[in-house]
């Protein structure tokens, strides 16, 4: 999957003050932009991680910005409708933005009607940060490692059960291409969300689960044992478990998300928009979200954000091609 290496993400967040003095000179007067408050599309319910994090993002821009950003919640369709809105009914003048994710970049390779071009049909603002993912299995069960969970499949094919937040999820994807290249035969049991499959794992209705770290505090209590992350470095909370890369895998797995608007937005209100996101990004307040949902930084300025959702897209219909996805 395509991850920029840290050396190169920690110059274009030192870069990005360079870009900041011109921002509002191409395109646009510093005068009219914002004048009134400012739409954030956030496609999930409140209260999750996602929600959390955009809205102390949306409190702190506003303050960059003089106007109000106000995080519209609209959960359903996969975390999609967003997309939709921003798509067919929003205007390109900066008013109207949506968080950008990859549900909605990998959704036109799995539908039969594509209904946007992830690349082309959005104005790509800003990458912010991701997840961490990584595989947990029963405390007091029989595997205790990532080795032990490789001999497990492959003492017992077609048995190993692994849980997920969905059909054609990046945790899935993940895992079949893991799946792939081990030569083991797993059976992917999708649940409605990863604080769910977490459970089940405790209850043993499925072995483990490769999700987002909501199973935390079930590691922490001495519930489940995490066996690896898929992070670029172990976690600070979980010091203990290897990295895939660690394991022998060129793999960093975060499923990063971002801002994205309208397709056709004003260069000048774009950069005013990354300006007023990125200081809200850098801010402590805003760290320390990230830090209490386990959620590492993924800055992308605005051209490289979608160099990586370009890139991002072309991996996912290679992937669905290859597992024949479809969810339609």
């Amino acid at each position: 999957m395509p991850h920029a290496g840290t050396g190169r993400r920690a110059a274009l967040i030192l870069g990005a003050g360079a870009l900041a003095a011109p921002a509002l000179a191409q395109g646009t007067n510093p005068g009219k932009f914002p004048d009134r408050p400012i739409r954030l599309i956030v496609p999930w319910p409140p209260g999750g991680s996602a929600d959390a994090q955009l809205r102390s993002l949306a409190e702190l821009a506003a303050k960059t910005l003089g106007q109000p950003v106000l995080v519209e919640n609209r959960p359903g369709a996969s975390g999609t409708l967003g997309a939709q809105f921003l798509t067919t009914q929003a205007k390109p003048d900066g008013y109207t933005l949506g968080q950008m994710h990859m549900s909605i970049v990998r959704r036109p390779f799995i539908v039969r009607t594509p209904p946007w071009d992830p690349v082309n049909d959005f104005t790509h603002v800003i990458g912010l940060c991701g997840w961490m993912y990584g595989i947990v299995v029963k405390a007091d069960g029989p595997i205790r490692s990532w080795a032990d969970y490789l001999a497990h499949a492959r003492a017992n094919p077609g048995r190993l059960t692994y849980a997920t937040s969905g059909i054609a999820t990046t945790n899935h994807l993940a895992m079949e291409e893991i799946a792939a290249r081990e030569r083991i035969d797993i059976v992917h049991v999708p649940y409605r969300a990863s604080n769910e499959a977490a459970v089940a794992v405790t209850a043993g209705e499925v072995m483990s689960v490769a999700d987002s770290s909501s199973w935390g505090p079930l590691v922490e209590s001495g519930a489940l044992r995490l066996i690896c992350v898929w992070t670029a470095e172990r976690s600070p909370r979980f010091p203990e478990a290897p990295t895939l890369r660690e394991l022998g895998y060129d793999m960093v797995i975060t499923s990063p998300y971002g801002i994205s608007g309208p397709k056709g937005m004003d260069p000048g209100v774009t950069r005013a928009l990354h300006d007023a996101f990125h200081a809200a990004l850098m801010d402590p307040a805003n760290t320390a979200v990230r830090a209490q949902f386990d959620m590492p930084l993924e800055y992308y300025p605005t051209a490289e954000y979608r160099q990586f959702i370009a890139r991002r897209a072309e991996y996912e219909q290679g992937m669905a091609r290859k597992l024949n996805l479809r969810i339609d």
